[in-house]
C-alpha cells in the first residue's frame, strides 16, 4: 500500500489579471477531492528565480528544488500564449533538473479555440527530455472565459470533472508505480 501521493500543482502564468488563478483553483478543488493525494502549490509569480543560472545560493531556487524533489507527481496548469506555453513556466522547469526525473506529469490547459493543446504538446517534449512520464489524458478548456462564471464555477462541470477524474486516476497509478521503482532503484543510477 502506497502512502498518499505528493502532488505539486504548478501555475503556468505570471501575467497580471491571469486566468490561471481561476483554472488552477478549479484543478486544486478536484485534486483535493481525490483522497489519494496530498497537494502543494508552486506559483512562479511568487518566486524570484535567478535569470542567470549559477551555482550561487538562492533561497527561492533552493526551495523550488526541494519542492520538486519531494514531489511524487505534478499537475501543470498552463495557458497557451502565441501557440506555446509561457516563458515563466519554461524558466521554472529549466531551473531544476534531476529532481524532476522518474515522476509523472499531467496537464490542465486553457486558451482560445485550441484550449491550450499546442502548449501541452510542446511541454510533453520538454518533459520527455527530463525523464518524466506525461499522462496521455489531459483536461482542456477551449474559449476558457466562456466556461467559468464570475465565481470561478464551471457552467457545465460534468465533462471536465470526468476528464479530470480519469487523468488523476492515471496520475496516481503512475506516481505509485514510479515511487516504488525509485525506492527500489534510485533513478539517477540509470539516468546518467
Amino acid at each position: 500500500m502506497v502512502d498518499k501521493i505528493n502532488v505539486v500543482l504548478i501555475y503556468g502564468s505570471v501575467r497580471d489579471g491571469r486566468y490561471c488563478d481561476t483554472v488552477a483553483k478549479w484543478a486544486r478543488t478536484q485534486i483535493d477531492a481525490h483522497k489519494g493525494f496530498s497537494l502543494e502549490i508552486v506559483d512562479p509569480a511568487e518566486l524570484t528565480l535567478p535569470v542567470k543560472m549559477t551555482r550561487n545560493e538562492n533561497g527561492d531556487l533552493d526551495q523550488l528544488k526541494n519542492r520538486i524533489g519531494n514531489a511524487d507527481a505534478f499537475v501543470i496548469v498552463t495557458p497557451e500564449y502565441n501557440h506555446g506555453y509561457p516563458a515563466a513556466l519554461k524558466h521554472l522547469i529549466d531551473s531544476v533538473y534531476g529532481e524532476w526525473q522518474a515522476k509523472p506529469v499531467a496537464f490542465v490547459s486553457y486558451g482560445a479555440a485550441s484550449g491550450g493543446l499546442r502548449a501541452v504538446e510542446q511541454l510533453r517534449q520538454v518533459f520527455a527530455e527530463l525523464h518524466i512520464a506525461s499522462m496521455r489524458n489531459t483536461v482542456s478548456f477551449a474559449n476558457v472565459w466562456e466556461q467559468f462564471d464570475e465565481h470561478g464555477r464551471l457552467y457545465a462541470p460534468e465533462r471536465p470533472e470526468k476528464a479530470m477524474d480519469m487523468m488523476l486516476a492515471q496520475l496516481h497509478w503512475w506516481a505509485a508505480a514510479l515511487k516504488t521503482a525509485r525506492e527500489q532503484t534510485p533513478y539517477d543510477v540509470i539516468a546518467n
